[in-house]
């Protein structure tokens, strides 16, 4: 998980876009991958970063599920 750093008992990846606009559609895009696997990150954006923080609520911490969506974030990971 290139990037994922552990933070407060979380999973969280920052991701810089170019602009507001992009970093919208990037949330976007995480929406169907985040329903297939019936699991959601917290989302924060800030003009052009998009920070993630993933962790299973009803656990109380990390699962296998966090780690499947953190694979599946990746592979929608943008260029810019």
């Amino acid at each position: 998980l290139d990037g994922w750093q552990w933070h407060e008992g979380r999973l969280v990846k920052r991701f810089r876009l170019r602009d507001f606009r992009a970093a919208v559609a990037f949330v976007q895009r995480l929406v169907d991958p985040a329903d297939a696997i019936d699991h959601h990150p917290d989302v924060s954006i800030h003009w052009d970063t998009v920070e993630l923080s993933l962790w299973t609520h009803a656990a109380g911490g990390i699962t296998a599920r966090d780690f499947r969506l953190a694979r599946a974030v990746d592979e929608l990971t943008p260029t810019s």
